[in-house]
Formats: C-alpha cells, sequence, structure tokens
C-alpha cells in the first residue's frame, strides 16, 4: 500500500510539476463554460434598426419609440427611403428596417397605411426570429391605437427577405464552412510540417544552407499555400453545384479575399510552430485550441451581435470573422469588393503582424 501511495504521489509531482498539462485540466474547463455558455445563443439582442419614416407622425412615432425601447432592437439609422436601407444592409450596419408609408396616420382609417420590414436573409433563422418580434411589437402598438369597439389589427407588417428570399440554410453555413475549414486546415498543415522539421532535426540543417532562413520559409509555405487554394476550389465548386449557393458576387475579388485568409491562416500555423516542440502538440493547438473559437466567436453559428460586450471583443481577434463577413457579402449578398474593405485590412494587419512574429520568435528559438 505504501508502495501505491508513493506512485500514486509521484504522478500528481508529475502532472503539477508540467504547467500546460495543469492549464489544460483546470483552466480549459473554464475557459469552455463561459464560451459555451455565454456564445451559444439564439436569442435576439440589440439588433441594429433602421427607420424610413416619411410621414412622422405620432403614431410612427410612438411605433419606432417602443421598438428602440425593447431589449430585442436599438434604432441606430433614420433613412430617408427603402433604397438607402439597402445601401445600409451592403454596408453591413443594420440587420433590420422598418418602412412606414406616407401619411401613415391619416390613411390608417381606410385601411391603406402600410408597414414593411426589411431584413436580411443571409442568416435566415434569425431573420424569421427578428421580423417576428418586430411584429408583435408593431401589432402591439397598433391595438393600443385602436378605438373603442373595433377588434382587429390596423396594419400588419408586410416582410421582404433580402438576398436569401427563400430562406434557405445553405446560404448561411456555407461561408462559415468555409472560414473553419481553410482555418484548421491551413494551420495545422503548416505548424506540423515544420514542428517535424524540428523534431527529426533537418531544419537547423536547412537553416545553414545558402538560403536566407526567410526563404526557407516561404519555400516550405508556397506548397502549402498552392493545396489550399486547391481546397478553396474545391469548396467553391461543391457550393456551386452541390449545394446550389451561388457567387452573387465578384468571383474575383472572392478569390482574392480567400487567398488573403490562406496566407493569414498558414501564417498562424508557423506561430503556432514557434510555441510548440511536438507534432502533437501542434496538432492539439492548431486543431483543437482554434476550432472553439473559430466555430463560437466567429459568427459562424450563433450571431455575435447577442453575445456579451467582452465576447465581442474578444472576436475581433479571430481572423474567421473578417473572412466570414467578407464571404457573406461577396457571395450571397453580391456587393462590390469596395464594401468589405475594413475586413481586408483586417485580415492584411493580421497576416503583416503573425508573418513578423513568427519569423523573430523563429530565428531566437532555433
Amino acid at each position: 500500500m505504501k508502495q501505491f501511495a508513493a506512485f500514486v504521489r509521484k504522478e500528481f509531482c508529475h502532472i503539477f510539476r508540467d504547467r500546460r498539462t495543469m492549464l489544460i485540466l483546470l483552466a480549459m474547463p473554464v475557459v469552455q463554460i463561459i464560451l459555451f455558455g455565454f456564445a451559444i445563443t439564439t436569442e435576439v439582442k440589440d439588433v441594429r434598426t433602421a427607420v424610413v419614416d416619411p410621414s412622422d407622425d405620432v403614431l410612427t412615432r410612438r411605433i419606432i419609440s417602443q421598438i428602440d425601447a425593447s431589449e430585442y432592437f436599438r434604432v441606430t439609422e433614420h433613412l430617408s427611403s427603402p433604397l438607402e436601407a439597402e445601401q445600409a444592409f451592403r454596408r453591413g450596419e443594420i440587420d433590420l428596417a422598418v418602412v412606414f408609408s406616407p401619411r401613415f396616420m391619416d390613411r390608417l382609417p381606410a385601411g391603406e397605411a402600410r408597414i414593411q420590414l426589411i431584413s436580411d436573409a443571409t442568416d435566415p433563422n434569425m431573420a424569421a426570429q427578428q421580423s417576428g418580434y418586430a411584429s408583435s411589437i408593431i401589432l402591439s402598438a397598433g391595438q393600443q391605437w385602436l378605438s373603442p369597439g373595433q377588434g382587429v389589427a390596423v396594419v400588419v407588417p408586410r416582410l421582404k427577405l433580402l438576398y436569401n428570399p427563400g430562406m434557405l440554410s445553405a446560404y448561411n453555413f456555407v461561408p462559415g464552412v468555409m472560414g473553419l475549414i481553410l482555418m484548421l486546415l491551413c494551420a495545422m498543415m503548416t505548424s506540423i510540417s515544420i514542428v517535424r522539421e524540428k523534431e527529426t532535426g533537418t531544419m537547423e540543417a536547412l537553416l545553414v544552407s545558402p538560403m536566407r532562413p526567410l526563404h526557407v520559409i516561404l519555400a516550405k509555405l508556397v506548397p502549402y499555400f498552392v493545396l489550399s487554394c486547391v481546397n478553396l476550389l474545391t469548396i467553391l465548386l461543391l457550393s456551386v453545384f452541390v449545394l446550389q449557393v451561388p457567387v452573387a458576387g465578384s468571383l474575383s475579388g472572392l478569390a482574392a479575399v480567400s487567398g488573403l485568409f490562406i496566407v493569414v491562416s498558414l501564417s498562424l500555423g508557423l506561430l503556432i510552430s514557434t510555441l510548440t516542440q511536438t507534432q502533437v502538440a501542434a496538432m492539439l493547438v492548431s486543431g483543437l485550441v482554434l476550432m472553439m473559437p473559430t466555430m463560437l466567436l466567429s459568427g459562424m453559428i450563433f450571431p455575435i451581435e447577442s453575445m456579451p460586450v467582452l465576447l465581442q471583443g474578444l472576436s475581433v481577434l479571430v481572423p474567421a470573422r473578417w473572412y466570414i463577413s467578407a464571404v457573406r457579402k461577396l457571395m450571397i449578398m453580391g456587393v462590390d469588393v469596395g464594401y468589405v474593405w475594413q475586413e481586408v485590412g483586417v485580415l492584411l494587419l493580421m497576416a503583416v503582424l503573425f508573418v513578423s512574429i513568427s519569423l523573430k520568435k523563429f530565428k531566437d528559438r532555433l
């Protein structure tokens, strides 16, 4: 029994001595429960809402006030026409638009008053929830305005779905799956390849060759970039011809943004390779550690706007968030490349930052 207790004590000492193991055992469950508890949500919160109110009368102002006062919506824009609302959708500034007909209150007794809800249906489930919540608020406000003895709602909102009128779920998950696949494959391939060279001792031999270290690293990255482009082409062909998700925007713009995201993912794999010493560790970091933030904090499945402010801030650091946003705009919404300048700028900054840090640490470690 003393020998058994000694062996148990020895194992505890080994575990406590290994800080990485302790981090995984104790810190990972805390991170997971926080992320899964707050990020996984289907609630409608703080929906960015634009209002087109040409009449600007007492009733429309009351309806707008009740929409803005609810916890579900936040009125951020007052526009003059539905065309301006669609432009705001393209710029990614709003998620819902409420359009009132002219002379709304004057036409109400004759039954000619109209309200239209314009929703971004690239995420069909969220679009249905948002329009349903907005309709209930509008109907409630209309009931309050009814005269005594009138027993029906005065006006029923009409719904217009942009970019995905058929409410097909593939329009929502295809951009997210593209970001997830490219991120995990590129980072995993690069990190494992370079760590393998370090494990076998051949990386030092490569670095003492006449080629500069930068050229050696770039030579290892180029084949994986080409293979990743082949994967991208395969994904796009399957999306268009099998899943029936068309490329509504610029194909060249989509290819350019995807190429930039591949560079970001490869450079992230290069950074992982400088922080790990074994292929198993590199696979764990590039596969398991990157998968959870990419799935939960990128907007792939759950809307970022509904998350707590802290998780919204953390999502800014997830490269897949910016790529998925750009793909939805270019592929589903069909906007010009100029509408994704913010996403491109962030991805470009990440690529430069990852490559710079990776090369510096790579030289220091070897």
